[in-house]
């Protein structure tokens, strides 16, 4: 499949769309503002991946290296949006909390993506970038060009949001079933 999409054979290029665009849309979807913007990205992420196929060196997964290609397609996105993440001196760095999510465990994956989406760009691409891809808040300041505390801030912001929004969530679950 990798030697034909290569050569150009458009079964071959088909094939491994189909193979890999839903998992890949979902990597869109995590750091897209709604679902035409993922799309976007998807459309974006395979036109690199065809026209860089030649690099893959299957010293790792292939799809990984997919997944890598969308995630850097993802933050360049990002970035041309220009959000900016907001720095933080040292002293309010320390005074960050880290509270873990447990509520989460209680929702579906497409209510989590949606709570996710709701977050703003720097906070959500952090937090991605963290949470769901395992980059540590170094290489995160050196993909944004932040530095490690304003990562580190911007996840903790994140996860605060995000408690609160799931605490809703439930809420208003519990009071739906109720009635």
């Amino acid at each position: 499949m990798i030697r034909g999409s290569i050569a150009g054979d458009r079964r071959m290029q088909e094939e491994l769309y189909k193979r890999f665009a839903p998992k890949m849309y979902a990597v869109c979807l995590r750091y897209a503002n709604n679902a035409d913007d993922a799309q976007d990205l998807l459309q974006e992420g395979f036109i690199k991946v065809y026209k860089n196929l030649h690099r893959f060196r299957s010293e790792g997964s292939f799809e990984g290296w997919v997944r890598r290609v969308f995630v850097n397609t993802s933050i360049e996105h990002f970035r041309k949006k220009s959000a900016q993440l907001s720095s933080v001196s040292e002293k309010e760095e320390n005074t960050i909390e880290d509270a873990d999510i447990t509520a989460l465990d209680s929702l579906a994956e497409k209510d989590i993506i949606n709570i996710v989406q709701e977050l703003s760009p720097g906070y959500r691409t952090v937090f991605n970038l963290y949470v769901i891809e395992g980059y540590s808040h170094k290489e995160i300041g050196e993909m944004l060009g932040i530095s490690e505390g304003t990562s580190k801030s911007q996840l903790a912001r994140a996860k605060s949001i995000l408690q609160k929004k799931v605490a809703q969530y439930l809420s208003d679950t519990k009071k739906s079933f109720t009635r």
